[in-house]
């Protein structure tokens, strides 16, 4: 590239790298490998994006998430999801003081800055769907009357494979609220072993204990600020737009990725290169964030489910057929 965003160091994009540093260092005095996770986790809190988790139970989803807020120093909350939740146990419900002879409204536990929802897919589309406004708006209208969130909002939710019992399928709408789709797996022989050896003396997580607060809501809205001004070249635009309008037209998937898929490839790009400590994207980060973005935005055809095949295997297909921009 032949562009002074290319080679100009930053010191503002350096300082927002150690940052993310010191975010990870606290996380991994709990967390054993898992690194990629975090580092969408982060992303996504950082472009403004909710995250979804999916993984199969006891692979730390949760843990991950209780810790990465307990290094924000902003407010957390956490939600169990369950078949006979209400919406109103979600986002809250306006009662009658009797003292004040007035309707008043009572938040409910999305009233916060990060909101962990636990197993999300083990409450009906009733529930699920009062998280359709707030996850797209940051506000929630009760009773015609519109609630405004603080920034930063962020919702972590995991979730089960589907194919487990008790779930409830996610809608496709409901999907399109996430920024990503993160897919968890075991962790490696070397990793277990790890974890073994961390808590072998340590039954109640009492480690959990030494995790500090090390970015405050200056240091979230600063570095808000750096990504929305990262440079990201005409013809990387371009790209994002082929990989996703590839979708759209692919003989192996009944549905396509939205725009939303593209400006969120665009936004999380942009975090993944200033977490970096670069004030430019290049190719490889869009690419990395592309099948956490696209994953859960396209169908499969009947015939390509019934066969086996993956959204990763197509997503992977498409990338690799278009021509990279240098």
């Amino acid at each position: 590239m032949e562009d002074t965003f290319s080679i100009t160091p930053d010191d503002s994009y350096s300082r927002l790298n150690n940052m993310v540093l010191r975010v990870k260092n606290e996380i991994h005095k709990v967390i054993i490998g898992q690194d990629e996770m975090i580092d969408l986790m982060l992303a996504g809190i950082f472009s403004g994006g909710h995250v979804l988790l999916e993984g199969v139970p006891g692979i730390a989803k949760t843990v991950t998430a209780k810790t990465l807020a307990k290094t924000l120093d902003v407010h957390f909350n956490r939600i169990q999801f369950t078949p006979d939740l209400m919406p109103t146990d979600v986002v809250g419900t306006t009662i009658f003081n009797v003292k004040t002879a007035e309707f008043q409204f009572n938040k409910g536990p999305i009233f916060s800055n990060i909101v962990l929802i636990d197993e999300i897919n083990r409450s009906p589309a009733k529930t699920q769907a009062a998280l359709f406004e707030v996850m797209e708006e940051k506000q929630i209208t009760v009773d015609g009357v519109t609630h405004p969130l603080q920034f930063p909002f962020f919702v972590i939710a995991t979730q089960n494979p589907i194919e487990q019992e008790g779930t409830y399928k996610l809608p496709e709408a409901q999907l399109d609220r996430f920024i990503f789709k993160i897919k968890l797996s075991y962790p490696t022989l070397e990793e277990e072993k790890r974890i073994l050896r961390r808590f072998k003396e340590d039954f109640t997580n009492k480690v959990s204990q030494e995790v500090s607060s090390v970015l405050s809501y200056q240091d979230l809205t600063f570095i808000a600020e750096h990504i929305e001004k990262i440079h990201i070249e005409e013809h990387l635009l371009d790209y994002i737009g082929q990989i996703v309008f590839n979708t759209r037209n692919h003989p192996d998937l009944y549905l396509g990725a939205s725009p939303r898929a593209s400006l969120s490839i665009l936004k999380t790009s942009k975090a993944i290169a200033a977490m970096r400590g670069r004030n430019f994207v290049i190719p490889e980060d869009i690419q990395y964030v592309a099948y956490p973005v696209l994953n859960h935005r396209i169908i499969l055809t009947p015939e390509k489910e019934m066969e086996g095949d993956s959204t990763e295997s197509v997503i992977k297909s498409i990338i690799e057929k278009i021509e990279v921009p240098r």
